[in-house]
């Protein structure tokens, strides 16, 4: 019992959207929303043997399992993200960078190519501005 409560607990840092997304029940969801509320020390420890009990009604293996697929698409989504901003620092400083990329991924020069030089513009002039940051969304869409 204590395991679920302990897995119920780390229920609480997540966001509404996510807990939409595990499969739970309706009234766990809404006593996880109702704990995070909770200030007063007991009232909160109550509230979590609350949660304790209704973990026993879900499959926990399943919510388990449901956790860690989240957590591995959040660092593969992360993992992209810190890989397009290497890929557009490489590109802005370096054309042979630039020519790395098309080597690799021919299909993105139509978009890419008028951005670069923009883009360039843009830091030159004093600050990143929109080719800056669309160049980004570009690389990171393709590599996602």
């Amino acid at each position: 019992m204590l395991a679920l409560q302990a897995l119920g607990e780390s229920l609480l840092p997540l966001a509404d959207e996510r807990l939409d997304h595990l499969p739970l029940t309706p009234e766990l969801i809404d006593a996880v929303r109702t704990a995070r509320a909770i200030r007063a020390h007991e009232g909160r420890r109550r509230q979590l043997q609350y949660i304790g009990r209704l973990m026993r009604e879900i499959d926990a293996d399943a919510l388990r399992a449901a956790l860690s697929d989240e957590t591995r698409q959040h660092r593969m989504a992360t993992a992209v993200m810190h890989a397009a901003e290497r890929w557009r620092e490489r590109i802005l400083a370096d054309d042979r960078a630039l020519g790395d990329w098309f080597a690799q991924y021919p299909d993105t020069r139509e978009s890419l190519e008028p951005l670069v030089p923009r883009a360039r513009g843009e830091l030159a002039a004093g600050g990143p501005g929109y080719a800056f940051r669309e160049l980004f969304r570009k690389i990171r869409d393709r590599l996602g």
